[in-house]
């Protein structure tokens, strides 16, 4: 996605990748209207990755100026020494479980054996792959002897767990699923995943850009409809006239 129009002969493009989708259209609205942006670059480029491949793509090889993404995935590749990506904000660190349709499920090899669980085809999904992996291998379970159901999303797995496709999810709890699920039926798996990250690449001392980028991620994140995006804390947040 870019902006409609370009801002000038300026080559150089802000590029953003997102792994959210939500936030697409009003990012590349804000961006392309925020004035610190349109004076330093030419043009708004927007990336929505659909998998670990994309995330590894753009961050590892340093495409993204600014980025949308889990903190382990950052660590992992380095990012933040080799092209100098600095944590500008985050949303709220969350909680993993198993979530069951019709009975509370129970963290023992004898209760899981056998059962279909449904887990993110996303290596760097905590709550949805790492940490469910890692209390199955815990608990010395593995594809022998229960059934691992690979879904592209969260939604794609609550609907797979309510039309009976597989007995358990590894997820977190969204405010909305008390309206399709019961919480009396939920196992923590983990208590504290580390929340998605926004990631800009500072290089230099662009103070402005900073500014304009917090500015930016408090606006988009307060219309978000998913309560968990819209509380947004901004990491050693600035104030910058120039960056308004």
């Amino acid at each position: 996605m870019n902006c409609e129009d370009r801002f000038s002969s300026n080559a150089d493009d802000f590029d953003i990748y997102l792994t959210e989708q939500t936030f697409s259209e009003s990012a590349l609205k804000a961006f392309c209207q925020n004035p610190v942006i349109k004076r330093q670059f030419g043009n708004v480029r927007i990336t929505v990755g659909q998998n670990d491949y994309d995330t590894y793509r753009y961050i590892n090889h340093g495409v993204s100026d600014l980025a949308l993404v889990k903190n382990n995935v950052v660590s992992a590749f380095g990012a933040s020494e080799i092209y100098g990506y600095e944590e500008v904000a985050s949303h709220q660190d969350y909680a993993a479980y198993f979530i069951a349709l019709k009975e509370k499920p129970v963290l023992s090899k004898e209760y899981l054996l056998g059962k279909r669980i449904g887990i993110l085809d996303y290596p760097s999904s905590r709550s949805g792959h790492i940490v469910p992996k890692k209390v199955l291998k815990t608990l010395d379970l593995n594809p022998n002897n229960v059934e691992l159901h690979y879904y592209s999303s969260h939604k794609e797995m609550r609907r797979a767990l309510l039309s009976g496709d597989v007995d358990i999810i590894s997820s977190y709890w969204d405010k909305n699923d008390g309206e399709i699920l019961s919480r009396t039926y939920i196992t923590p798996l983990e208590n504290s995943v580390k929340g998605m990250r926004w990631y800009l690449k500072m290089q230099t001392r662009n103070t402005d850009l900073k500014c304009a980028v917090q500015n930016v991620i408090q606006a988009i994140s307060a219309a978000q409809n998913k309560k968990y995006y819209q509380q947004v804390e901004l990491k050693e947040p600035c104030v910058n006239a120039n960056a308004q």
